[in-house]
């Protein structure tokens, strides 16, 4: 089976490093973007061009293969396209404070409208005392008062005569108008009035009623003499007021004509200001600092917390931006996405108002890109739904942050919502999409676009040379020394070897960049200005050294022989099976011994391991799959009368796959042929029931394995390993492997059908079925049936003396 080997060219794809044209990769332009990742490209490209409700896009793909910094790059791209965002405040709602007013103004000009107003408030502050001060104010209200006091004089005198009729006399005091009885036509003084006597006091009374029957109508227009008074008097106040407060805010309104928000609000700024005229008109008191008493009385009534109303809140301010926001919220909480309404405690309750409203991520990514990782906002609880919320609304809604703790709140509010128009870039696995995508059905009207990032990519002529300018520009960005042609060279075929195949490339950016670095302090330690092909195989052997000491250790018990296994020699139903073991980030291949039994019996093929409960189900379908190929080749004659036990010996963690069951079929043929099997010879490759072998995962690091074991043990030129023909585009062996078979002392064999395998290890012929209906005599096979016919005739004779038996015993 000579022909089945294969060539040590075969065994690793090399890097020709004549392929670039450079000395270092200081001469290269560094590379914009990742390599390769079309189809992903396109999609995002796709869904950031679409400006319409729902086309938010989920990036899939694996960690570290630079879905991050390509997302973030295409949409600073795309952000420089677009105008820059406006600005937002909160303004107080005098009319229901409870809902505060969302005001949208032009980009970079919040700050100067806030300034305006400031500075209106602080003008008119000043100015509305000087007028209420004013010598012409103070002549229009004494007028006023001279007027009322006309009037109400006449009043008094028409009562007057009144009460000289019923013998009293009124008279004008602070606290308004009162009645004084008449003695001897002089107003009684209070000593008089203690000595009269019970029936001048009753005589007194009833005077006094019919003097109130009397007055009723003047006291009525004494009344509304006063109320017009007042009426007057805050007329003049409201129009002095206003002259004033229109002075100074209409020239707010004009420099923004065209925002009717502001307008409308000036508006209400403005008779919010006349109806409150009495607070400007106070004057800061001085408090004296040495009574603690006073301090805190004047902390209570200070006038300035009345001018809280009149100041804004700059909820979003863009004046620094230039362009669309691109914005990655890291710690997508709720109240971080959403944003939030702080508090202050005041006495042990919660009190807050309009200035303490905070934005969040998507007021900030308003107009632009917001970009957020899937386990990020999964894990935080309302979050997912508040986004889910938002963009179907298009616009984000603020709850209160108290409602959800439980505290004492004695004033919250409900801010008014804020329009948005953001698209969510949410970047995770291809998992989470498809569950996503399953069982939320907002999710399927949200996220329209999936960019899927693959594992690899082509190695072709432009990928290498991509890159190499990929090494550029990490040396670049992380202050490197530059690579040489050979180091290059080796970056490829180690991706390759990462992309488990030939003709491929990783995606896996961030791992590779780890080597770049980890290759550069190598070449540091030597004292080298540039990083040549020694020092990265140095950082891949460090690498390796780091993380393999489960490896050593498996290899010591082999040595030991703790682990049983044969490599050389030749045994019947016995074989060496393949296995891969992952710790960390570390794989390593573990040979270990398969063996089968076979007798009589109608139980079939008996999985162990399953048995045992150490299988997963792939592995149990792999060994089901064998009764199948037995039953195709060998009981279409006679039934399968046999009983097979197989087992990986010395196998505690248990195990899943189906990479062994052509293994597991080889032991079992030889077991029933009798054919003993080639020790030195280990196999991986999943079987069908028609007996052509399948590919396998893991088949560099299952024939490092075995070769590491081979060569602990000691060579003996027959060692290798039969895999899959169609695992041969996989192999990126070790150097010492390519070495070992260029040598002619390890070898491996690529088949694809059991009929080659099981010639390799038993050097005898399968066997084929003759017109007869029989195999090949002297054949594998045909040892095979033969043994099968002998258990099938064994198992009638055994059923039907049992019968003969069952039945002398009922006679």
């Amino acid at each position: 089976m000579e022909i089945l080997k294969l060539k040590p060219e075969q065994l690793y794809n090399k890097c020709d490093e004549s392929v670039f044209d450079f000395s270092t990769t200081e001469e290269l332009v560094p590379i914009r973007g990742i390599i390769g990742q079309e189809r992903a490209k396109k999609a995002l490209q796709f869904g950031l061009d679409v400006t319409k409700k729902g086309y938010n896009i989920y990036v899939s793909g694996p960690w570290g293969t630079g879905r991050n910094s390509f997302v973030n790059m295409l949409a600073e791209e795309q952000a420089i396209k677009r105008p820059a965002p406006s600005d937002w405040v909160y303004v107080n709602n005098f009319k229901d404070p409870y809902h505060p007013i969302a005001i949208k103004i032009e980009n970079g000009q919040a700050k100067n409208f806030i300034n305006r107003v400031n500075r209106a408030i602080r003008f008119l502050r000043r100015g509305i005392i000087e007028i209420f001060s004013s010598r012409d104010y103070e002549n229009a209200r004494q007028k006023l008062v001279e007027e009322y006091n006309i009037k109400s004089n006449n009043i008094v005198e028409n009562l007057n005569d009144l009460g000289e009729k019923y013998g009293f006399v009124f008279s004008l005091t602070e606290k308004g108008i009162v009645s004084i009885p008449l003695k001897e036509g002089k107003p009684m003084s209070e000593e008089a009035y203690n000595s009269i006597t019970q029936k001048e006091y009753e005589t007194l009374l009833e005077s006094s009623q019919k003097l109130s029957l009397e007055t009723i109508d003047l006291f009525n227009k004494l009344r509304i003499e006063e109320e017009n008074l007042r009426l007057r008097l805050k007329s003049l106040d409201e129009q002095m007021g206003r002259h004033l407060v229109k002075f100074h805010l209409d020239s707010i309104k004009e420099k923004h004509k065209e925002n009717d928000e502001i307008k409308r609000y000036i508006e209400l700024l403005e008779d919010d200001i006349v109806e409150n005229l009495e607070h400007f008109k106070e004057k800061d008191s001085e408090v004296d600092e040495s009574n603690p008493l006073a301090i805190l009385a004047m902390t209570q009534e200070n006038n300035e917390t009345f001018f809280e109303r009149y100041r804004i809140n700059l909820f979003v301010d863009n004046s620094e931006v230039k362009r669309a926001p691109v914005v990655f919220e890291s710690n997508p909480t709720y109240y971080n996405l959403a944003g939030s309404i702080e508090y202050v405690n005041e006495m042990g309750v919660m009190k807050t108002d309009f200035t303490m409203i905070k934005p969040g991520a998507l007021h900030r990514a308003n107009g632009g890109y917001l970009i957020l990782l899937a386990k990020d906002i999964l894990t935080n609880a309302f979050a997912w739904k508040s986004l889910k919320r938002s963009l179907l609304d298009e616009s984000v809604s603020i709850d209160s942050r108290a409602a959800f703790s439980g505290a004492l709140v004695s004033q919250t509010i409900k801010p008014g919502p804020i329009p948005i128009d953001v698209k969510v870039i949410i970047i995770g696995d291809y998992y989470t999409y498809l569950i996503l995508n399953e069982y939320d059905e907002e999710f399927q009207k949200l996220f329209k676009v999936m960019a899927d990032f693959d594992v690899d990519m082509d190695r072709d002529h432009e990928s290498i040379q991509k890159f190499a300018r990929f090494v550029t520009t990490k040396c670049q960005m992380e202050s490197l020394n530059h690579f040489t042609p050979g180091a290059v060279a080796l970056l490829v075929e180690h991706a390759t070897r990462l992309a488990d195949n030939q003709g491929k490339l990783t995606a896996h950016l961030k791992t590779l960049g780890d080597l770049i670095i980890e290759s550069d302090a190598w070449a540091n330690y030597y004292k080298e200005n540039t990083v040549g092909r020694a020092h990265v195989q140095k950082a891949l052997e460090e690498k390796w050294l780091r993380a393999n000491k489960y490896e050593e250790n498996m290899l010591e018990m082999f040595d030991e022989g703790i682990y049983l296994i044969d490599v050389d020699g030749f045994k019947v139903g016995e074989i060496n099976g393949l296995a891969v073991i992952g710790v960390g980030q570390y794989s390593f291949g573990k040979p270990s011994k398969i063996t089968v039994s076979t007798y009589q019996g109608r139980q079939g093929i008996i999985n162990i391991e399953r048995e045992a409960r150490t299988s997963g189900k792939i592995h149990d379908k792999g060994v089901m799959i064998l009764t199948g190929f037995l039953g195709r080749m060998f009981a279409q004659d006679k039934p399968l009368a046999l009983t097979a036990s197989i087992v990986f010996e010395q196998l505690y963690s248990g195990i899943d796959g189906d990479s062994a069951s052509s293994t597991e079929l080889y032991a079992l043929l030889s077991d029933l042929s009798g054919v003993p099997i080639n020790q030195s010879i280990a196999v991986t490759g999943s079987v069908n029931q028609r007996g052509f072998i399948q590919p396998i995962g893991g088949v560099n690091e299952k024939i490092e394995g075995y070769y590491k074991v081979c060569k602990h043990k000691g060579f003996n030129g027959d060692q290798g390993v039969i895999i899959p023909i169609q695992n041969v585009k996989n192999l990126m062996l070790d150097d010492e492997v390519v070495q070992a078979v260029k040598k002619g002392k390890f070898h491996i064999w690529a088949i694809s059908h059991v009929d080659e395998g099981i010639e390799i290890l038993t050097d005898r012929k399968p066997g084929k079925r003759l017109k007869s209906g029989e195999f090949q005599a002297g054949t594998i096979y045909a040892l095979v049936d033969q043994r099968l016919k002998t258990l099938a005739k064994d198992a009638k004779a055994s059923s039907k003396s049992s019968s003969k038996s069952t039945t002398s015993k009922e006679h």
